[in-house]
């Protein structure tokens, strides 16, 4: 019996195929981490510029219901 340690070229040519496919893969992967990354510092830029216009508005908000409610008042003594 002949003892054939030969490695079949088919075997070597799937392993590197699969090789190259994780490589691509990881590489896939870290791009759309890199991406993603991006999109939430970007998210978060706007989340704080939103946060600050509510909050603006909000004053404003205040502000007018205030004023209305002086005016409805200075309306009503007039009516007395």
């Amino acid at each position: 019996m002949m003892n054939d340690k030969a490695i079949p070229l088919s075997f070597l040519m799937g392993i590197l195929f699969q090789t190259g496919a994780l490589v691509w893969y990881v590489s896939s992967l870290a791009s759309s981490i890199d991406t993603n990354s991006r999109d939430i510092a970007r998210h978060e830029q706007q989340l704080q510029s939103l946060t600050v216009i509510i909050q603006t508005q909000a004053v404003t908000l205040g502000r007018m219901d205030e004023n209305i409610k002086s005016i409805r008042n200075i309306m009503e003594e007039r009516d007395d």
